[in-house]
């Protein structure tokens, strides 16, 4: 049986009654017209962004995320809320952004401890490689080995010989157990072969500060946080824990320099969503983050020891998935055993 022409009349199908139901489809489209359009999602941003913290303010991430997070709400035209949420170890802030909405509206400054954190904890309430879509790095920093400036010791070569001699005797604070200069300096002694007693507190500038007061022998913050106590006279800087000498203290050897192969910290940060974020909203935030990361005002703020280092997505990853490795190594070294 053939199919009826298309082309042909049907029964009762004459001009009026063709007329009638063109009439009825305009009277259906101007009515469509005049009634409410389906909600279409909004350009994005159109309304406030927030910008978790998992840090205590006035330490270092805290101060890169104003800075960066300024420039942002400038190039995106909404502001860009700071909220800080600090505790264990980054961990409470980096789980409520891992629960948050995917929309854009949520951003977490990610950093080194979430993948120390990963190893650390048995359970840290989040998986950085899995609950996050990392969109970049910001920055990196040196990690420096400091001491009293009237300590007597002058060389990181020095003060390894005094921990032999005298084994466990000497202390070195951090900023808390599996904090990067809690497993840096554990790494850093494991390959010496040299022992130590490791003395936590609440934040790199508490550990520091504490070392200013001689409560301990040593530490290895990072390189924003001792800076201005070695410039002025109150600590001295026996190594750089980096791949090379930084210029802000070009005369400071670097510990691979020393004979500490392998031994090499470098503190990173960058920005990250939650799993899930749309494709165009990253890729936008990649860019805005380059563009911002570009300026030279914006770079100037920033210039405190580390180096501005916009990366891919791609190569943020990259960062965590190395970190991971390390901590690994250190802890093993260490004989830490997750938490």
């Amino acid at each position: 049986m053939t199919a009826p022409d298309v082309g042909m009349t049907a029964p009762g199908s004459g001009p009026r009654t063709r007329r009638r139901v063109l009439q009825a489809g305009l009277g259906a489209f101007a009515a469509a017209a005049l009634s409410p359009m389906p909600a279409r999602a909004q350009a994005w941003p159109s309304r406030t962004i927030r910008w978790v913290v998992p840090y205590l303010p006035g330490t270092a991430p805290d101060q890169t995320v104003r800075i960066v997070g300024e420039a942002m709400a400038e190039a995106l035209g909404q502001p860009v809320v700071v909220e800080n949420k600090a505790g264990a170890g980054g961990n409470i802030g980096a789980q409520q952004v891992a629960r948050a909405a995917p929309d854009g509206y949520t951003w977490l400054y990610s950093a080194t401890p979430m993948a120390i954190n990963m190893r650390l904890h048995r359970s840290p309430g989040f998986d950085t490689l899995k609950d996050f879509t990392h969109v970049g790095r910001i920055g990196t920093s040196d990690v420096l080995l400091v001491v009293h400036a009237d300590s007597g010791i002058a060389s990181a070569r020095a003060l390894l010989e005094r921990a032999r001699r005298e084994p466990g005797r000497l202390n070195y604070g951090s900023g808390g157990v599996g904090t990067p200069a809690h497993l840096g300096a554990e790494l850093m002694l494991g390959v010496a072969g040299v022992e130590a007693t490791h003395v936590p507190f609440k934040g790199a500038v508490e550990a520091v500060n504490a070392l200013v007061g001689r409560q301990i022998d040593f530490s290895l913050p990072i390189f924003h946080v001792a800076l201005p106590h070695v410039q002025a006279g109150r600590l001295l800087a026996l190594a750089v824990a980096g791949p090379r000498r930084n210029p802000k203290l070009p005369e400071v050897p670097t510990l691979e320099e020393i004979g500490l192969a392998g031994v090499s910290m470098v503190s990173f940060g960058g920005l990250s969503l939650p799993a899930g974020a749309p494709a165009p909203i990253v890729a936008r935030l990649g860019a805005t983050l380059r563009t911002v990361l570009e300026r030279p005002d914006v770079r100037a703020r920033l210039d405190t020891g580390g180096a501005v280092s916009w990366s891919t997505p791609e190569q943020f990853v990259e960062d965590f998935r190395s970190e991971i490795a390390k901590t690994e190594r250190a802890m093993k070294l260490a004989r830490l055993e997750p938490q």
